[in-house]
């Protein structure tokens, strides 16, 4: 069980675009105006973890074109949320950057988010602990998963925060906007491939 909370310590903490959104927004709008996001991303990781666990996601992903239109699909997503951190106080933006998003998008980002498969994969599928019962294995995971993911993400989120409350100048503001997105763009092509 120490060797399964190490390893979700450590997928969890690695930058994806879950992580680097939530200290993203935490710098673009503040910790409070963004929390309502992180609950989405909660419910979101939580939505497919299950859908691993019960073998929905394999279904679905045995469908080929399926799979190709979802790819398609989170890719413009993600990069749609890349933008608007990259976005977010400028005075060139192209989309209305001016809010931060709720929960909805924090769900349908961990829906769509590749990370988030492959990382709940590797959690339902390995580590192996309580082999009388795969389900009592299933609820330990789930718990011990949500006690490490709900502070790491609190975690990103002030630290996003204490870049938002530095009151910095809108030209290092929107530097730091830059390259919040454009790490999550870099670990957006990261989980495609890797999940391709």
């Amino acid at each position: 069980m120490l060797t399964f909370a190490i390893s979700v310590f450590l997928l969890i903490v690695t930058p994806g675009p879950g992580v680097l959104s939530t200290a993203g927004f935490g710098a673009a709008y503040g910790f409070k105006k963004s929390l309502r996001y992180v609950f989405g991303l909660f419910i979101g990781t939580n939505l497919v973890f299950l859908a691993i666990a019960s073998g929905l996601t394999a279904l679905l992903f045995s469908i080929p074109s399926l799979r190709i239109i979802l790819l398609f699909l989170s890719t413009f997503y993600l990069f749609y949320l890349a933008s608007k951190i990259a976005l977010a106080g400028s005075n060139i933006a192209f989309i209305n950057a001016k809010t931060a998003p709720g929960i909805t998008s924090g769900v349908l980002l961990q829906v769509i988010n590749p990370k988030a498969y492959v990382v709940n994969t590797t959690f339902v599928s390995g580590f192996a602990f309580y082999q009388s019962s795969f389900v009592i294995e299933l609820i330990i995971k789930f718990l011990i998963i949500n006690a490490i993911w709900i502070p790491l993400h609190l975690v990103w989120l002030y630290c996003g925060t204490v870049l938002h409350e530095l009151n910095l100048s809108k030209k290092n503001q929107r530097i730091i906007n830059l390259m919040l997105s454009f790490s999550m763009i870099a670990a957006i092509v990261i989980s495609i491939l890797y999940s391709i």
